[in-house]
Parts: structure tokens; sequence; C-alpha cells
């Protein structure tokens, strides 16, 4: 029985350093990019004496990176099914603006205040390890959202579409991360990124980027078609 309870206690140990680990590398991920930061300087800022901590709780520097844009990934993935489960029993989604809040307020409500700029930034430098790091079945839910999206967006050549969902992803990507940014640095106040009426503003703009009526010229149109209807790349757990 103590030896059962020496070992529970170890493993609780184990999982708080580590976990303590994530939150630093996160952090430090988010203001300096992957490459910028050592496992010395995480292990250092963690609070562990032994300089081989991440070596040793992780195997190595992207096996962290990977756990960190799993976790957040995962938890986007639980709560954005979650809410369109919720929905599509009710017969919905029914506008645009019930997808565009699926989208958003699952990463306001992220506990960590550091993902989504360590996410933005990781995508910035090293975007095809972000997206190997992703399991797909993990990735869903946002392809669920341009599936409603495109149901209501029928009046769009799909060509047309798909530039939306790519400007989109980036306007997310961008405010999100800005707003993420701005609320870290605890020595002022924010109050517009910190007011609920900016995120209702922010949520009216991608509402009317989507609805935006569309007015190319014929042989733009003709140009976009040409080029094919697929999305250039596969969204990250963001946008």
């Amino acid at each position: 029985m103590v030896r059962l309870q020496l070992a529970k206690a170890d493993d609780a140990t184990r999982g708080s350093a580590a976990e303590q680990i994530k939150q630093v590398a996160l952090r430090l991920f988010a203001e300096k990019g992957v490459d910028g930061v050592t496992v010395r300087e995480i292990a250092a800022a963690a609070g562990q004496k032994n300089h081989g901590a991440v070596s040793y709780y992780f195997g190595s520097k992207e096996a962290l990176v990977r756990a960190l844009v799993m976790d957040g990934a995962m938890a986007l993935e639980r709560e954005r099914n979650a809410a369109l489960d919720g929905l599509e029993a009710q017969g919905g989604p029914r506008s645009i603006r019930e997808v565009v809040e699926i989208l958003v307020r699952p990463v306001l409500a992220l506990p960590d205040s550091h993902y989504v700029q360590f996410i933005v930034i990781f995508a910035m430098t090293h975007r095809d390890m972000m997206l190997d790091a992703i399991d797909p079945a993990w990735n869903n839910a946002y392809g669920r959202c341009l599936d409603h999206l495109r149901g209501m967006m029928a009046d769009l050549p799909v060509a047309l579409q798909n530039q939306r969902f790519v400007f989109m992803g980036a306007y997310l990507s961008a405010v999100l991360s800005a707003r993420q940014r701005a609320l870290a640095d605890e020595s002022r106040a924010h109050p517009m990124w910190g007011s609920e009426a900016s995120v209702e503003h922010f949520l009216q703009t991608l509402v009317a980027l989507l609805e935006a009526p569309a007015d190319l010229p014929v042989a733009m149109l003709r140009q976009l078609g040409q080029r094919g209807g697929a999305i250039p790349d596969r969204p990250g757990p963001v946008g």
C-alpha cells in the first residue's frame, strides 16, 4: 500500500512538472517563436534544475511542440463539434452568424492565454510541421463549419467561396492573435481588446466578409475558375 501511494505521488509530481513545462514553453514560443527558445531556457523558466527536463518528460523539443499543438487543437475540436452537434440536432445552423460563433467562441474560451499567438507564429515558420502534428481525427470541426457555410453561400461560385474561406482563416488568426497578445500584457489596460463590444464587432465583420456580394468582371471569374476549386492549404486549429 505504501509503495502504491508513493508511486501515485511520483506520478502526480511528474504530471505537474510536465504541465508546468508545457505552460512555460507555450508562453516562450508565443513570444519568441519555436526557433528562438532552447530546451535549457524552457527548463530554467519552468523551475527545473535539470536542464534535460524537456527530454525527460517529452523526449525532444519537437515532441513538446507537437504536444502543445495538439492540446489546443483537441480543445477547439471538442468545443466546436459539441456546438455543431447541438445546432444540427435542432435543424441548424440556420445562419452564417451561428457558424461564425462556433469558429470564434471556443478560441476565446481557451484556458491558456498564449495558444493563438503560438500557433500563428508556428504556422508562419513551420506550417508543414504544424499540420503534420495535428491528428486528422482532431481537425474535422472546422471542415464541418465550412460545409455549412457552403450551403449558405451557394450563390457564390465555388472558387469565390474558397477564397472567402482563405480570407476568413487569415482574418481569424490575425485578429485573435492580436487580441490575445494584447490581453497577455498585464502592464496596462486594454479597453478595446477586452471589450465584449469589440468581440461583437469582430463577429459582425466576419459575417460581412462571408456575406458580401461579389462584383468581379466575368473575365476574372473565369480566371478564378480555371485555377480550380480547392482550398490551397489545410486549415490549422484556429483557422
